[in-house]
């Protein structure tokens, strides 16, 4: 399967390590636990790294990087309705619970997390010290530009 991530050009080595999910936590993980927060298209990645900007903020060093998860390589669904309600609207410690008991219990290597963005749309998270994510393939970050549309 193809996943997506954007960020800034200068965190495209990071990204394939989870660092700064681990520094700064996120809506599936508490702070000290390294996940990577990848899309299963390159625009809801470019949606989910937009809702995060600060308002008006047009960055002008994203990098798109495509991975490669192989189809043969075992990954885990949450399920939606395990999840509290308006789940979507809180990056409550229920929601980094799950991540976090994921990446403990060391099963698999991806799980699939719906997108708060974009309901209906899911994104995959990748545990980087999980012993089948040297088989993720990364490919060479691409510069990415929003439309200036968006920043109007």
């Amino acid at each position: 399967m193809r996943l997506w991530r954007v960020c800034r050009a200068r965190y495209a080595v990071e990204g394939s390590s989870g660092e700064g999910a681990r520094l700064y936590g996120g809506r599936w993980n508490r702070k000290g636990v390294p996940v990577i927060y990848t899309s299963t298209s390159l625009a809801l990645a470019v949606i989910e790294t937009f809702v995060n900007l600060e308002p008006r903020l047009r960055p002008d060093d994203l990098v798109s990087i495509a991975l490669e998860l192989p189809d043969r390589l075992a990954s885990q669904h949450l399920d939606i309705n395990s999840l509290p309600a308006n789940w979507h609207r809180s990056r409550g410690e229920a929601l980094r619970h799950f991540g976090d008991e994921w990446i403990r219990k060391q099963k698999t290597v991806a799980l699939y997390v719906p997108s708060a963005a974009v309901r209906g749309e899911w994104n995959v998270l990748l545990n980087p010290a999980h012993a089948d994510f040297r088989k993720v393939k990364l490919d060479k970050p691409q510069p990415f530009e929003f439309d200036l549309r968006m920043f109007r």
